[in-house]
């Protein structure tokens, strides 16, 4: 599909964190052009204005996932609200004690029925309503270290910062130490990827997903909880970490995990519930950038894309439902627009408000089509479901 000259222009005018990707994906641009305008993220527009957040123990706001402040507020808040559940408590143990009803510590509660267990172990780790739409802060460390370096930034301008995140960071989980990850896919995911970006050794870590993968070929973050079955957005998190992993180390004992991961996503045409057909949440077929941790349709393929430069295979005719959705999307002339922000604390915004035109997705979405276009036809029937 050749973009309209007008769209190139107005995608050419922008950031080089995105004008970079523009001149080799879309403008044909010989690499020395486009190597020039990467190398200017680390000087200039957003990439160099989030450098200058860093902090000088090598973190940003003081976090590994969360913000120092933020972690600090919740603590706050937990104490505060385990103090008025004592002091609840204690009100209605004194008032069973005069009462001539159920004894205090008794409980008409029998818990989840067998037949609550069957149907959760048969139904799709997305749950109806899910954390999809809720907001968290974007501004600690391991969000700033996966956006400078989507935005290409050389591994040389953050000289140091691997040596300083091992020696100061650790996660809010348990106190564990940065580079060894922790127990969230999504999180581990992108650690892989930043480590391997940096130069660390992360064998470990890219072991831990062979190790962590559902049955069913996925993966999920509430593994650690006891779930047993896979999730759209832990699934595509951990597919993402793995794939920087290979093509940053050229290392492939992962691969056979990597493709059954891939597999799980496209046995459900990275839309749907396997177990309904449905639609797998509300989130599948939105267009919201920066993507987060979030999972799209949008998202899914253009990681698809990109495996497959690295294994050398055409698109799969699985993703054809997904392709539909993208390409309904696409405005008359020629962009997408923004159709939702994830809620949360940034640094900066870096695309454009709900409903106008988005340079981001129109990059993403050109590429993602340009490729399965030049692959030949293949029958797309999905609309978009809202």
């Amino acid at each position: 599909m050749a973009t309209d000259p007008a769209v190139l222009d107005w995608l050419l005018d922008t950031d080089p964190a995105l004008r970079w990707q523009v001149e080799r994906d879309l403008a044909g641009a010989p690499p020395a052009v486009w190597q020039a305008t990467r190398a200017r993220v680390a000087t200039e527009g957003f990439g160099a204005a989030l450098l200058a957040k860093q902090d000088d123990d090598g973190q940003w706001a003081g976090g590994a996932f969360f913000p120092k402040a933020f972690i600090e507020q919740m603590q706050a808040r937990e104490a505060e609200q385990q103090a008025e559940q004592q002091a609840t408590e204690a009100t209605a143990v004194g008032d069973a004690a005069t009462s001539a009803g159920t004894p205090a510590g008794d409980t008409t509660d029998d818990g989840p029925s067998a037949d609550d267990a069957e149907a959760a172990a048969a139904s799709d780790a997305e749950p109806e309503q899910d954390s999809a739409w809720s907001g968290q802060p974007y501004t600690a460390t391991t969000w700033s270290l996966v956006t400078l370096r989507e935005w290409g930034l050389d591994a040389a301008a953050l000289d140091g910062t691997a040596d300083k995140l091992a020696a100061n960071s650790h996660w809010e989980y348990d106190d564990l130490p940065y580079w060894g990850g922790e127990v969230d896919c999504c999180i581990n995911g992108f650690t892989l990827a930043n480590g391997a970006w940096l130069g660390e050794d992360m064998s470990d870590l890219a072991r831990w997903f062979v190790e962590h993968q559902q049955p069913e070929g996925g993966w999920n973050c509430e593994w650690v909880e006891g779930s047993t079955r896979a999730s759209f957005h832990s699934t595509l998190n951990s597919l993402k970490g793995l794939l920087a992993w290979e093509q940053l180390t050229g290392r492939n004992d992962t691969r056979d995990a990597r493709h059954a991961g891939e597999e799980y996503l496209l046995r459900r045409r990275l839309l749907y519930r396997e177990s309904t057909g449905e639609l797998v949440g509300p989130w599948a077929d939105c267009l919201a950038y920066p993507f987060r941790w979030v999972y799209s349709a949008l998202n899914a393929a253009d990681y698809f894309r990109e495996a497959s430069v690295l294994d050398g295979t055409a698109p799969d005719e699985r993703m054809a439902d997904a392709i539909a959705v993208i390409r309904d999307a696409r405005q008359p002339d020629g962009r997408w627009r923004q159709e939702r922000r994830h809620p949360g604390e940034v640094w900066f915004e870096i695309d454009v408000p709900v409903g106008e035109p988005s340079p981001w997705f129109t990059l993403v979405a050109t590429r993602v089509l340009d490729w399965w276009d030049a692959a030949g036809p293949v029958p797309e029937t999905a609309s978009r479901a809202h």
